[in-house]
C-alpha cells in the first residue's frame, strides 16, 4: 500500500510538473507572439544646449545622418533637441527619410509630424532647449546609412525653431561633419534618436497564429484535466 501511495504521488507531481511545463511553453509561445515595443534604434548623442543650433523653419532645411544596424527596421519615431523661445511650443515639424542630404536621393518618408514638447531648461542664451518626441508610421529599412532632414518647424506663435548642435557620434558619410543646412553647407552634427522596430525583436502575430496557439492552450488543458482525473 505504502509503494502504490509513493507512485500515486510520484505520478500527481509527474503530471503537475508536465502541466507546469506546459503551461510555462505556451506563456513564452504567446508572449513571442506579442508585437515589439519601440526601441531606440539610433542615436546621435545627447542634446547640448550650448554649442549652437539651425533653423528648421522660414524655408530652411537641415540634415543629419543615421545609421540602421539591427537589421530590417521600421521606424516609429523621432527624438530631438530644439531651441524655442521662452513659453513657446513645437507643434509640428515636416520629417523627410531619404538617401542623401537636404531631400535628395531616394525618398523613403516624407510627413509633418506633430510632436510632444518636454525637459525645457534655458541656456544661457535665454532658449528653452527641450526634448521634443514625434511619432509615426515610418517606413521599412536595412541596414546602412539614411539621411534624416527636417523642415517646416511650426510653433504656437510662428517664432523661430532651432534644431540643436552637439558633437555627434561620428561621421557617417563621405566628408565630415555629418549634417548639412540647406544655406550654410556642412555643419556640425545634431542631436537627436530615431526610434522604431528590429526584426530582432519579435513582429506583429498574424490573427490565425493566435487562433492556433489559443486552440492549442484549451486542448492541453483538457488533456491535462483528464490525465488529473
Amino acid at each position: 500500500m505504502k509503494s502504490r501511495c509513493c507512485f500515486a504521488i510520484l505520478g500527481a507531481v509527474v503530471v503537475k510538473t508536465r502541466s507546469c511545463l506546459l503551461l510555462t511553453s505556451v506563456c513564452l509561445v504567446l508572449a513571442l507572439a506579442l508585437p515589439a515595443s519601440a526601441q531606440v534604434l539610433y542615436e546621435n548623442g545627447p542634446i547640448n544646449g550650448t554649442i549652437d543650433a539651425e533653423t528648421i523653419n522660414f524655408g530652411f532645411l537641415v540634415s543629419d545622418t543615421f545609421t540602421i544596424s539591427t537589421g530590417q527596421s521600421t521606424l516609429t519615431g523621432m527624438m530631438f533637441g530644439a531651441w524655442v523661445f521662452p513659453g513657446d511650443v513645437l507643434d509640428s515639424v515636416d520629417i523627410q527619410i531619404t538617401s542623401e542630404p537636404l531631400g535628395g536621393g531616394t525618398s523613403y518618408f516624407n510627413q509633418q509630424v506633430n510632436f510632444t514638447q518636454s525637459g525645457c531648461s534655458t541656456n544661457q542664451f535665454g532658449f528653452d532647449v527641450c526634448t521634443e518626441t514625434g511619432g509615426f508610421n515610418g517606413p521599412g529599412l536595412g541596414n546602412g546609412t539614411y539621411w534624416v532632414n527636417l523642415s517646416n518647424a511650426i510653433v504656437n506663435d510662428g517664432d523661430p525653431v532651432y534644431w540643436d548642435e552637439n558633437s555627434g557620434v561620428g561621421c557617417h558619410s563621405p566628408g565630415c561633419p555629418s549634417a548639412s543646412e540647406s544655406n550654410a553647407g556642412s555643419i556640425q552634427s545634431e542631436a537627436f534618436s530615431i526610434l522604431g522596430t528590429s526584426s530582432g525583436t519579435g513582429t506583429v502575430p498574424e490573427p490565425g497564429t493566435l487562433f492556433l496557439v489559443a486552440g492549442g492552450l484549451i486542448g492541453m488543458t483538457g488533456m491535462l484535466r483528464r490525465k488529473m482525473r
